[in-house]
């Protein structure tokens, strides 16, 4: 019988969280959604300590482009942030440059709903989706960590005994939050994430 050979461990960490468009429930369609922004991180897992390399960058809507009043106070994202920003097919390529190679880089998020964003957003704008089927679900994995319920990631810095800093529901200051309360899970295992399964 032939093994299917194990994957390569991951030694760095993409941790993403996006911004988009939205509206109030009774009017709210999750397939109208556009990434409006773009918040990450790139951990160096060998080296937990090390200030993570980071991007943010806004991104014009093309379908809907006037945000709502929703989204604006939901997000504290003004219309001109969108308005003077490039579309999705211009900051999707910056990003996989800012990325460089992809080859042992594990993406991340709190939930699936960026994996679910971005390969929608990519579809739209016939953009190929490169990070394949592999994508780290850090609020399960959270969970499981601590022997809990998956929770929303404010209520994860409340459990994880932190404050949480900068504004929530923005991208990068989310990506930084969603990273400090893995590795006060994680403790000195962070390499592990490199393993973590999917």
């Amino acid at each position: 019988m032939n093994e299917v050979p194990a994957r390569p461990p991951a030694h760095k960490l993409l941790v993403v969280d996006l911004e988009a468009t939205c509206w109030e429930r009774r009017v709210h369609r999750a397939e109208d959604m556009e990434t409006i922004e773009i918040g990450a991180l790139l951990v160096e897992l060998a080296a937990p300590d090390a200030p993570p390399r980071e991007f943010q960058a806004f991104v014009r809507p093309r379908e809907r482009p006037e945000l709502s009043a929703f989204c604006r106070e939901l997000t504290g994202i003004r219309q001109a942030d969108v308005d003077a920003a490039p579309g999705f097919e211009r900051v999707f390529p910056s990003f996989l440059e800012w990325i460089g190679a992809l080859e042992g880089v594990r993406f991340a998020s709190w939930g699936r709903y960026d994996r679910r964003q971005f390969e929608t957003d990519c579809a739209r704008h016939a953009l190929a989706y490169p990070f394949g089927d592999e994508h780290l679900n850090l609020k399960h994995w959270w969970a499981a960590k601590r022997g809990s319920k998956p929770c929303g990631l404010s209520q994860a810095v409340v459990k994880s005994g932190l404050e949480f800093t900068g504004q929530h529901h923005r991208g990068l200051d989310d990506a930084r939050n969603i990273w400090r309360v893995v590795r006060a899970a994680a403790g000195s295992a962070t390499a592990e994430l490199g393993f973590a399964v999917t």
